[in-house]
């Protein structure tokens, strides 16, 4: 079945959503290569950045997806190149912090500089109408899915 060609209604959009991010960071994985990142390692550092320095690793894992034992791998590979530092947390020996160094908030901007031409690339067929409706409806998907989250928790 010719993927872009197939109908999209409320049973399978949000498929069809997860396939688009899945692709989209694949496609972003490639324009980072020449940084020598992968997907393993770029949005962690991403994720950093924007979260800022000086947070868990435990946090870091939440918001990038990913297991306790895995995310302390990928730091000691990321620490290794240099990119983040590791310090304890005074309030609890046991947590540790995270910063990005010079040399990772340099490959941040390199990251962010290709997520901001592959948008650009992307999204440039759409009307500013068309991005603002788009904006307004993944704003009330979060939320929609926030709510079932919290929902779901209980």
């Amino acid at each position: 079945m010719n993927e872009s060609k197939a109908k999209i209604d409320t049973g399978n959009i949000l498929f069809r959503l997860s396939r688009l991010t899945r692709r989209w960071r694949q496609v972003l994985d490639l324009e980072v290569q020449s940084a020598g990142l992968t997907d393993a390692t770029w949005r962690p550092l991403l994720h950093l950045h924007l979260l800022g320095d000086g947070i868990r690793q435990k946090d870091l894992a939440a918001s990038v997806g990913i297991e306790g034992p895995s995310v302390v791998r990928l730091l000691d590979t990321l620490v290794a190149k240099g990119l983040i530092e590791r310090s304890e947390d005074a309030g609890d020996r046991r947590a540790k912090l995270l910063r990005l160094t010079p040399e990772g908030l340099l490959v941040v901007a390199q990251i962010q500089e290709a997520v901001r031409e592959l948008d650009s690339e992307l999204l440039s067929p759409f009307s500013a109408e068309e991005m603002a409706r788009l904006a307004n409806f993944v704003l009330r998907l979060e939320a929609s899915v926030s709510a079932v989250h919290q929902r779901c928790k209980r």
